[in-house]
């Protein structure tokens, strides 16, 4: 095991990092690679754990689109087992003589009744066919009025899609060693006033309880990110890394907390990122390939591909 820390060290330590020292005992990730906490909730009573809004705008445009279009296809089935039931000869127009025909007719007219389109081939003739049809119309114009909602604010929903590289490297800094992750901006919007804030967590020598450490970075600030951003924690005495092997970070349980808070120009909002680094994602005697070069009309290129790219060094020894 590694030597006693020295006091500025121990100073650094602080028990709860908005989870508790006792949630976060034991071996698990806290956060996962895309950002998300690695956390359920059970036992929440499903009033309070609903949020169709917070759900339909953080989900996938994949399963969004299909929602949407299981919702649409799910009403028109509805209304027009309805016309069914009420019965066809309600409808005029209606030319199918066998159920499945008649169903069909009645479910395009439900698709033309929902949105309001009315091609005039079929309409209702009966009080209570006019009734539903009336009120499928109604709900046709509250549900479109809520999706194209939908759809506004999942493209003005501000959020930070930065690209951090998949590992994190131990590397020769100046006359001692650092411990270094790569982020890039891959899209064409400008963040400015990027902050990072960079946590070590581990577990407590004969304890399932962890301790968070802060890391002292050499830049924790940068005013535009245009390029690529390496992002180093120097390992001096005083840091959390000082004297730890890569076995004892094993036995710990080690895992590295990112937090990247930005202003970006599009949205004129402040948005957020967030990762994290288990001791098996860190390279040890390793840095990171250069990524920027020049054009010949005088620019500079960022090859976006090689941000996980590294190269053997030699650490320091001190």
């Amino acid at each position: 095991m590694a030597e006693k820390k020295p006091e500025a060290y121990e100073k650094k330590k602080y028990n709860d990092f908005g989870l508790g020292e006792k949630a976060t005992s034991g071996h698990y990730r806290v956060i996962n690679k895309d950002g998300t906490f690695n956390i359920r909730k059970d036992n929440v009573p499903l009033l309070e754990k609903i949020n169709f809004f917070h759900t339909l705008v953080s989900m996938s445009w994949t399963k969004f689109l299909i929602v949407v279009l299981a919702t649409y296809f799910c009403i028109n089935i509805l209304f027009a087992s309805i016309y069914m039931l009420i019965g066809v000869e309600d409808l005029t127009g209606i030319y199918g003589t066998t159920p499945f025909e008649q169903f069909t007719e009645a479910f395009f007219f439900s698709a033309q009744t929902i949105t309001t389109l009315g091609y005039g081939q079929v309409a209702p003739t009966g009080i209570l066919t006019n009734i539903v049809a009336a009120t499928e119309s109604m709900l046709g114009l509250l549900g479109f009025a809520l999706a194209t909602g939908m759809v506004y604010g999942r493209f003005s929903k501000p959020a930070a899609k930065l690209k951090y590289s998949k590992g994190a490297v131990i590397a020769p800094y100046q006359d001692i060693n650092g411990f270094m992750f790569r982020v890039v901006n891959p899209h064409g919007n400008q963040l400015l006033e990027l902050e990072a804030s960079v946590a070590l967590s581990m577990l407590r020598d004969n304890s399932n309880l962890r301790n968070f450490f802060p890391l002292d970075l050499e830049r924790s600030k940068v005013v535009f990110l245009p390029a690529a951003w390496t992002i180093v924690h120097p390992i001096t005495t005083e840091s959390p890394f000082y004297n730890l092997s890569r076995e004892e970070l094993m036995y710990k349980d080690a895992e590295i907390i990112v937090t990247l808070k930005a202003f970006d120009d599009t949205f004129s909002q402040s948005v957020y990122s967030r990762t994290s680094y288990k001791y098996s994602e860190i390279e040890w005697g390793a840095k990171f390939v250069y990524l920027m070069s020049h054009h010949n009309d005088g620019g500079i290129a960022v090859d976006i591909s090689k941000i996980d790219h590294t190269e053997n060094a030699n650490l320091n020894q001190y």
